[in-house]
């Protein structure tokens, strides 16, 4: 099946050869009412100049460093179609129209044929236009390869950069299974009464990262709603959960987000955001105005001060993630006083 593109592009030659013809033939129609068939064979020699030029030697020389060669063979090309044109077309023929010859022999000699101007016409101005062909051949050449190599270079970013997300998301899942595990592994030892609502919630969770969290965005909207149900298994395991807040303002819907964006950083409050008593303080806020998005979260810093710096790879998995996917409208801040730990991240350009 032909490409769309090498639809367009054979499209747009068709349309240039049929405008450079129009105009090759209309002088000629409008002051003779006929066209000379060396019209038509000049054209077709300047068409097979240029696509000899185009497909063969563009590609295998002037693109692969072979100057010389390729100029050589441009010149050889021209000069060889020149020499076929001695035998394509016919010399020019001056006739004396019909009429009174009398006393033509007394009169001075006729002048000869203007031979500058049929050497002009038959040899300089085709050289010229086929040179002229050629270096439109190059340059329409050369400007469309260096466009196909920018957009397969976009191309091949855009892939890497997916690989990457696939293979950090694939890092995440594991990460978030661990942790519910434990969740629910320390209700069942306590044998809560919470085990089997923390299970479902788990499985609620699981549905959404099969569903939704493959997806290059998801409704930020869906994205809260995981939160809010990530939050309230965490609220099931905990002795004290009265210092647990999230904030939601400004108007989220129709909004779109990365999925799986925020929830290492609220991972990482709960890690290590309960102190040696067991309360646990944790701090999210989540504000949307227009199409910026402000998150912030904070936690004390309980029983893991030295483990909070390098708090796994929760944190580097969503720097890296970050980067990838919002390189120029992202502002993050980490802040760590020894007291409490505290993220800031502002989104610019949200989806909707």
């Amino acid at each position: 099946m032909i490409e769309r593109k090498n639809i367009k592009e054979v499209t747009i030659h068709a349309i240039i050869w049929i405008i450079i013809f129009l105009i090759s033939t209309l002088e000629f129609y409008s002051q003779f009412k006929s066209i000379p068939y060396h019209i038509y064979t000049r054209l077709v020699i300047y068409i097979i100049v240029f696509y000899l030029n185009y497909l063969f030697l563009i590609p295998r020389l002037l693109l692969k460093g072979k100057l010389y060669n390729y100029l050589f063979f441009c010149v050889a090309m021209i000069i060889t179609f020149l020499f076929l044109t001695r035998f394509i077309e016919p010399e020019p023929v001056f006739k004396l129209r019909p009429g009174n010859f009398e006393g033509l022999a007394n009169r001075p000699e006729l002048p000869e044929p203007p031979k500058m101007k049929s050497t002009l016409f038959r040899y300089v101005f085709p050289f010229l236009t086929m040179g002229f062909f050629i270096i439109a051949g190059t340059t329409i050449k050369i400007y469309s390869d260096w466009k196909k190599n920018i957009e397969l270079r976009k191309q091949v970013e855009s892939e890497k950069i997916h690989s990457e997300l696939q293979f950090l998301k694939t890092q995440l899942n594991p990460h978030f299974l661990f942790n519910s595990l434990n969740t629910i592994y320390s209700l069942s030892v306590s044998k809560s009464a919470y085990t089997s609502e923390a299970i479902l919630n788990v499985a609620e969770l699981m549905r959404y990262m099969l569903y939704e969290a493959n997806k290059d965005l998801v409704p930020l909207s869906k994205e809260i709603d995981y939160i809010k149900n990530y939050i309230q298994l965490q609220r099931l395991r905990l002795l004290n959960s009265e210092q647990v807040s999230i904030q939601i303002r400004g108007n989220y819907e129709n909004k779109f987000i990365q999925p799986l964006l925020l929830i290492s950083f609220i991972e990482n409050a709960f890690k290590y955001g309960t102190d040696y008593k067991g309360n646990t303080v944790v701090k999210i806020n989540i504000n949307v105005e227009g199409n910026t998005l402000y998150f912030n979260i904070s936690n004390i810093i309980g029983t893991h001060k030295k483990d909070i710096s390098n708090s796994g790879i929760g944190l580097k998995n969503i720097k890296n993630r970050l980067k990838l996917l919002y390189p120029d409208s992202h502002e993050l801040e980490i802040v760590n006083d020894g007291e409490n730990y505290t993220v800031n991240l502002r989104l610019n350009n949200l989806k909707g």
